[in-house]
């Protein structure tokens, strides 16, 4: 659920960047889906999808798909103005406005949401593996934690903080190596 989450959630978000009327259109239930708690729209999608694992797929995409697209449309809007008037002053076609301006301008900010659609992508797959799972870490957390077993409780919680830390710090490396030039010294 995550990869296609990333995928949509960039490519919606520099269009919504790109485009203010896009933008009015969708805010509003962006917005709307940003604020519902994930948790809330599981059985929902039980009920949509029946018991299989799509619950989760969907789960986990829902969870980091609002924050990739707002985060990649508000890095789309942070690119100097002037650098895109002065490029197309030149002859710039769109595309290489894209490219050269609005892509590298707004890459820190992406990735700052694909960063933080990780964690809420998993925070969503454990809240539907506690639903509707009868294996998986989220089952194990509710199994565990109805049992009021501590340990094994603890010990499957630090195995999420482990995938979490994980997926972040690979992130955090890719992070890094894009940009990179935007830590140069001055």
């Amino acid at each position: 659920g995550y990869l296609p989450a990333a995928a949509l959630g960039v490519t919606l978000g520099v269009l919504m960047g790109r485009s203010r009327g896009l933008e009015f259109v969708l805010s509003p239930y962006l917005n709307a889906f940003m604020a519902t708690p994930r948790i809330a729209l599981v059985p929902i999608l039980y009920i949509v999808l029946g018991l299989n694992r799509g619950v989760q797929a969907v789960a986990v995409f829902l969870g980091a798909f609002f924050v990739i697209v707002w985060s990649t449309m508000r890095g789309v809007r942070s690119a100097d103005p002037e650098q895109v008037e002065m490029a197309r002053a030149f002859g710039a076609t769109e595309r290489q406005v894209m490219e050269k301006i609005l892509l590298p301008s707004a890459l820190p900010l992406t990735l700052a949401g694909l960063r933080l659609g990780i964690g809420q992508a998993i925070r969503a797959m454990i809240a539907a593996e506690m639903f509707i799972a009868v294996f998986g870490l989220g089952a194990l957390l509710r199994t565990y934690g109805g049992r009021f077993d501590a340990e094994r409780l603890l010990a499957v919680l630090l195995v999420v903080v482990a995938v979490a830390l994980l997926c972040a710090l690979a992130a955090a490396r890719l992070d890094r190596r894009l940009t990179s030039w935007s830590r140069a010294p001055r």
